[in-house]
């Protein structure tokens, strides 16, 4: 079954802890790895990935730091996993290439298929705002 690495738990991590700072405000990637506990080398990869597909969106020079891409309500779980771990693939035969010639016939199939969408649902579901404790402003 899916498990996710310490890479995606330190990404999680990361993202969140940013999504709970003010919408504004750059943060460094130190003081970010400091308060989750990672280790900032690995921290500044996950972050260079989220960079490129426009997780967060990063800023040199001094001032430099990371700031959330898009609002954290824009944000979810499941954009956040797939990110670091790729897609959620509970069983090989679940990918829609050919691994399983049996996908067709095969009675399991179509719970593996369920499973998928059911885990990438939940995910989805959950945006960094909620995550972060972030409340409405009235």
């Amino acid at each position: 079954m899916m498990e996710l690495t310490r890479k995606g738990e330190y990404a999680i991590r990361g993202i969140v802890y940013l999504a709970t700072r003010p919408d504004d405000q750059v943060c460094l990637l130190s003081d970010i790895a400091a308060a989750v506990d990672v280790p900032p080398t690995f921290l500044a990869k996950i972050f260079q990935q989220f960079s490129k597909i426009g997780l967060v969106k990063s800023y040199r020079g001094t001032g430099g730091g990371f700031i959330l891409g898009r609002t954290a309500d824009k944000i979810t779980l499941l954009d956040v996993v797939e990110a670091v771990e790729g897609p959620i693939i509970p069983n090989r035969c679940v990918t829609g290439g050919d691994d399983c010639e049996r996908s067709h016939t095969c009675k399991v199939h179509p719970v593996w298929v369920s499973v998928q969408k059911q885990v990438r649902d939940i995910l989805a579901a959950v945006s960094l705002k909620e995550l972060a404790g972030k409340q409405e402003k009235p």
